[in-house]
């Protein structure tokens, strides 16, 4: 809960990685002479790694979603770089229709989840900043539920099966108790959630990072013959559980630093609330 310093309470706000782990309004107590000192604002590493936070999930969503949106599967299936059209160009429609609500749907969120975590967006203009925030939590449900649908026909398998379906799974999962927070009017849980169901909402990045990364760490270990398809292969059977499981644990961290509820399963919290 947000307080001024004279106490009153502040409209819940949505989870903001451009915090430090004090309050927006907080102050430090008021010194000898009766003057009060704002909190500091954030660090110039944090502004930083937001704005990199930013400016990748835009690139990657207009990387990911505009050719799916200008040109046909079976089109983009017949080009060197079709990326994952080959794979859905001859699927029965019901899947293709999953491909598509996943991709926009998840792009939409790719876009909008960084914004959720801009100060002033929140503090100047709460009214946008929940509504943004319902859309985002409401792409989350769509691209989530998208991806349960097609994670049995990824590229990579059973490996993919778990991984994507399971990275499918904890976004829904993140997002309803995200939601359930800040309709309790509980905001630091809801912060928590947030900077958790963004960190999986940001695989759609880091799945584009570990990929080429993996490319590369093979070249060493192969011979003059080098099958790209092979490697690639190899690449991205590893990336359905690794685009997403180090995201959650530097949002733990982050979680940590900030001073927000850790993760606890729930017969924890209810032991916790008999027992204060």
């Amino acid at each position: 809960m947000t307080t001024t310093s004279t106490g009153a309470w502040q409209p819940p706000a949505a989870s903001d990685p451009t915090d430090t782990a004090v309050p927006t309004d907080a102050a430090v107590p008021a010194d000898s002479s009766g003057t009060t000192t704002p909190a500091a604002g954030p660090r110039p590493g944090t502004r930083i790694a937001w704005v990199w936070v930013l400016l990748s999930s835009l690139g990657i969503a207009a990387f990911a979603v505009v050719p799916y949106l200008t040109a046909s599967l079976r089109s983009l299936a017949e080009q060197p770089s079709g990326g994952l059209a080959a794979n859905y160009a001859e699927q029965p429609w019901p899947i293709q229709v999953a491909f598509y609500a996943h991709i926009v749907a998840g792009g939409l969120a790719l876009v909008i989840g960084p914004l959720q975590f801009w100060r002033g967006l929140r503090t100047r203009h709460p009214r946008v900043h929940r509504w943004t925030g319902r859309t985002y939590l409401a792409a989350v449900g769509i691209g989530g539920l998208a991806a349960l649908v097609i994670a049995p026909v990824n590229d990579a398998g059973l490996v993919g099966l778990f991984g994507f379906g399971g990275l499918g799974v904890v976004w829904l999962l993140t997002g309803s108790l995200a939601y359930r927070s800040i309709r309790r009017g509980n905001v630091a849980s809801h912060r928590a959630w947030m900077m958790r169901n963004f960190a999986l909402t940001y695989a759609a990045v880091t799945l584009r990072i570990w990929i080429p990364l993996l490319i590369v760490l093979q070249l060493p270990f192969l011979g003059g013959d080098v099958d790209f398809d092979t490697v690639f292969a190899n690449a991205y059977a590893a990336v359905p559980f690794l685009c997403w499981l180090p995201n959650l644990v530097v949002a733990e961290w982050l979680i940590a630093r900030r001073g927000l509820p850790g993760f606890r399963p729930a017969s924890a919290s209810i032991g916790d609330a008999r027992h204060p």
